[in-house]
């Protein structure tokens, strides 16, 4: 089969038939149309199937004859090359590139005659969507062709910068010779990053002045090509170009570019999972962010208050936690989790100087009154959460009461809490998971299933993060751990996050009991479905007043995995915040204890001699892994945290902030912790060396 079995039509390209994309092809109609607007595209034209274009010129004669006056227009140049032009590619949803066969250099007529028929064939071999499966191969398929043009420099260019969606930047990539070895991957070539007025930001690699590739003659021609097509078609393009031995600027291609980066509006929030995943770790169903992360962000915002870090302005207008992907994250700026980019202006406290003044007599009687006004709250919870009868003997209004007091006493609790942590000094007494791990180990030796521990020891609730769902089992004791010594010998601060899962838990109990007698009734309402309900929604359903209309569309929230450690929202889609560069690699923020070296281990699988234990974050089901451990590192977390408290108990060396440590140190690497910079570097362990074990060391204090 050659190209004399098939009738084709020929349409020069600057006829204006061929600026249809249904007749040409997207890609030969964009160049036709550009054409007619002035920009500098080569001539040429397009063989169609001759039923598309019945008042054109049909057969072998008119295609020859079209080849011979295109060969030849040029003088030397007699090469010509054969693309394709599908009605399927180079649309403003999928640009389809390099899915289709193009012949470059096809000198005489057998070997143009042999490249439309490539090029027609190779729609056979990717059927777009939309064709039948009878179709013929030149069905959606038109074939362009256009002269030869060696180009001194060629390359790609995007009238928008796709890579960091920037519309107010224009990227180019270039080579020696024709774009071709940039389209199809074998040259890397050298990026440059644009103004709209042509100023270079960059360019990688890095070149000398007096040899780059596109001086400033030349992308100033680029950047007014790039603005002029965009004017023509309405949005910035995907284009390819070419530089001739004359100096001549020539578009060999124009698309809309269908892949952008989100960008995130100027001014939205750097959030991260950071300081609250290590208390909500898991995705939460929407009832789960109602009852668990709202009060969270309302005990954070009085704290905030309190002590005047932020405005109440802003504080009022953006939550300091919220959800995203259903995981709990927090804004890192108003914690301070994350140091501002501009430190000077960061200083500038935005609250009136009265405010201010007021706020600094408040902090000062509150180191003095919290420790007081927190064992009262936790007298007043343990009373509460005591006078509770089991669930299945409360009212339906009673169990829905009990769940609504939660939220209110989680909101003091989460407030008291971070002031604990900001203005008393208890970062390296006990920690909760440490009791916690202490009855376990007891009890397991008493032979004590999970609900005889818990009922016994709820201290051993704060090994497992909260949930609506069934409660995990917990987790077996590894290693030594210290003896317990009793909820009373925490810490205000361990005290205050312990009622907080006390609390949690007691909710828990509740709901399920009310998706238990719900699910008996007309709406047979489960669990699995309730907790897809909001909490005033489920306060409306328990009185009788019926499911959302929307209920039945509603479906669980899945995970889609981790989020960034640190990131800005775009559309609602997370997009990573660059890192600023000031750490070095390797280092992070230092969590105690001492120094510590042995093997990287992600926490699965065989555990090895002397583990440094290398997470994403602090999470306290982490607990049981922490004694004996020779380090631990996370990417993200405060040495303030649960894990990492508990970690000094242990004498463990911990880094926390450590940018990339999962993928930078992966199960096996042989790792030195500085618990006190901050500091991960890999090294060599002596073949017969006995490494000292870290709990064994001595305080540095």
């Amino acid at each position: 089969m050659s190209i004399d079995d098939f009738e084709l039509a020929v349409i020069p390209l600057d006829a204006p038939e061929a600026q249809d994309p249904n007749l040409t092809g997207a890609k030969a109609a964009h160049l036709a149309r550009a054409a007619v607007a002035g920009l500098p595209v080569l001539p040429g034209f397009v063989l169609v199937p001759a039923e598309r274009a019945p008042e054109a010129p049909t057969g072998q004669n008119a295609v020859r004859g079209a080849w011979r006056v295109l060969a030849g227009a040029h003088g030397s140049v007699r090469a010509v090359v054969v693309r394709s032009s599908s009605v399927y590619e180079d649309t403003e949803y999928s640009s389809m590139a390099g899915r289709f066969e193009s012949v470059l250099d096809a000198w005489g007529w057998e070997e143009f005659t042999a490249a439309v028929w490539t090029v027609l064939g190779s729609a056979r071999q990717v059927r777009p969507l939309r064709q039948s499966p009878d179709a013929l191969p030149g069905d959606g398929m038109a074939v362009l062709v256009q002269p030869m043009l060696k180009s001194a420099v060629g390359g790609v260019m995007f009238g928008a910068d796709p890579v960091e969606g920037r519309t107010d930047r224009i990227l180019v990539s270039a080579v020696r010779g024709g774009p071709d070895q940039l389209v199809d991957g074998s040259t890397q070539g050298v990026r440059y990053q644009l103004t709209r007025r042509g100023r270079l930001v960059r360019a990688e690699p890095a070149e000398a002045r007096d040899e780059r590739l596109l001086p400033h003659r030349r992308t100033a021609r680029l950047v007014a090509l790039a603005k002029k097509t965009e004017q023509v078609f309405g949005s910035p393009q995907d284009m390819e170009f070419g530089f001739d031995a004359e100096e001549r600027l020539w578009l060999f291609q124009a698309r809309p570019i269908t892949a952008m980066a989100t960008r995130p509006p100027r001014g939205a929030r750097l959030l991260g999972p950071g300081p609250v995943a290590e208390t909500l770790p898991s995705v939460l169903q929407p009832l789960e962010e109602d009852l668990w992360a709202t009060p969270m962000s309302h005990g954070l915002t009085v704290a905030l208050d309190v002590t005047a870090t932020a405005s109440r302005r802003r504080l009022r207008k953006v939550p300091v936690v919220t959800t995203v992907q259903g995981r709990a994250v927090a804004d890192l700026r108003l914690l301070g989790a994350s140091p501002s980019r501009h430190p000077f202006l960061e200083r500038l406290n935005p609250a009136p100087g009265a405010r201010r003044a007021t706020a600094a007599w408040q902090v000062g009687r509150l180191r003095t009154a919290l420790p007081l006004l927190a064992i009262d709250l936790m007298a007043d919870v343990d009373r509460t959460l005591a006078e509770f009868p089991p669930p299945r003997e409360m009212l339906s209004g009673q169990l829905l009461d009990a769940v609504g007091w939660g939220r209110k006493v989680l909101s003091a609790l989460h407030a008291q809490e971070s002031l604990a942590g900001a203005l008393l000094d208890g970062g390296s007494g006990p920690t909760a998971a440490g009791e916690a791990l202490a009855e376990l180990a007891e009890g397991r030796a008493r032979g004590l299933q999970d609900e005889e521990l818990v009922e016994r020891h709820p201290v051993v609730l704060a090994l497992l993060a909260p949930t609506l769902a069934d409660r995990a089992p917990l987790p077996a004791p590894i290693g030594r751990t210290a003896l317990p010594r009793g909820v009373g010998a925490l810490p205000v601060r361990e005290g205050l996050r312990l009622r907080v899962r006390w609390v949690q838990e007691m909710q828990a109990q509740m709901v399920r009991e009310l998706a238990r007698r719900l699910g008996v009734r007309a709406c047979e309402l489960g669990l699995s479905r309730l907790v897809l309900l909001r909490w005033e929604e489920l306060v409306r359903v328990a009185r009788g007043d019926g499911l959302p209309a929307d209920f039945a569309e509603r479906m669980p929230r899945t995970d889609t995995g981790v989020l960034p450690d640190e990131f800005r929202l775009a559309a609602g889609v997370p997009v990573v915040e660059p890192k600023s560069g000031a750490r070095t690699p390797g280092q992070g923020s230092g969590g105690g204890f001492g120094t510590g070296t042995g093997t990287a281990w992600d926490g699965q699988g065989e555990r090895p001699d002397h583990p440094v234990l290398v997470v994403r974050f602090l999470d306290p089901a982490l607990a049981p892994l922490l004694p004996d451990l020779a380090g631990l590192v996370a990417e993200t977390g405060s040495p303030l945290s649960h894990l990492a408290l508990l970690a000094r108990e242990y004498r463990v060396p911990t880094a926390v902030g450590v940018p990339g440590a999962t993928e930078r140190f992966p199960t096996g690497t042989p790792l030195a912790v500085d618990g006190g910079t901050g500091s991960v570097t890999v090294r060599d362990l002596p073949r017969a060396a006995s490494l000292a074990v870290p709990a064994r060391q001595e305080s540095a204090a």
